[in-house]
């Protein structure tokens, strides 16, 4: 491969690496406040993981500068401490999650509308669906483990959003209160598999995830 379209290749995976980032905050802003206006916990849930994913899309876009500089693919410690308070900040969300749900369940409650729920997930599905093509497709063609890692990592987040939809769906459809408990329950256990992958990867065991969006 030339050098030029080896530069031209880390120029994309960069951009999409600071889409990802900016995506993920603008994603989190509205879910988070479209939840706690409409009550709704899992659209809530969801918001958080984006937030929580941003600090893990600024350590692939560091590493992206790293090894385009170095190219080494080893994680250095910026890396692996943002990994690490990915990891924890995905356990704490597990936590709080849980907790919210079962109290929901107990006092059975029914959030307001999951319509935004809706219409989040779609919009987050269809970017999802981009970013996991583009970012596969560009690993790929330079043979680095790192951005297919990053890859792997988006399909959770098209994970998240399909919880999202089929509970958001699932509400709008039945009005059964518990669904948005579920849907949350789910979120609630993808983001604990996102926080052991975060840090199995900061100790150097994994190569590849199933994390990193955001919703």
């Amino acid at each position: 491969m030339q050098q030029s379209e080896r530069e031209k290749l880390f120029s994309t995976a960069r951009a999409l690496a600071v889409f990802t980032i900016l995506y993920n905050l603008l994603e989190g802003l509205a879910s988070v406040w479209l939840g706690a206006s409409d009550e709704t916990l899992t659209l809530f849930g969801f918001g958080v993981d984006s937030f929580i994913e941003v600090v893990s899309a600024v350590g692939v876009w560091h590493m992206l500068r790293r090894v385009r500089a170095n190219g080494g693919e080893q994680r250095d410690d910026f890396e692996r401490k943002a990994l690490k308070i990915t990891g924890g900040s995905f356990y704490a969300l597990t936590a709080g999650l849980l907790l919210m749900a079962c109290l929901s369940i107990y006092q059975q409650h029914k959030p307001e509308t999951t319509f935004w729920g809706v219409v989040v997930s779609l919009v987050s599905i269809s970017f999802m669906w981009g970013l996991i093509h583009s970012k596969t497709k560009v690993g790929k063609t330079l043979g680095s483990a790192a951005i297919l890692a990053d890859a792997a990592c988006s399909k959770t987040c098209l994970y998240l959003s399909l919880v999202l939809l089929a509970a958001s769906l699932g509400y709008e459809a039945t009005g059964i209160g518990s669904l948005d408990a579920a849907g949350a329950i789910l979120i609630a256990w993808l983001s604990w598999r996102e926080g052991r992958e975060s840090f199995e990867k900061a100790r150097g065991l994994a190569c590849s995830c199933g994390c990193s969006c955001g919703g």
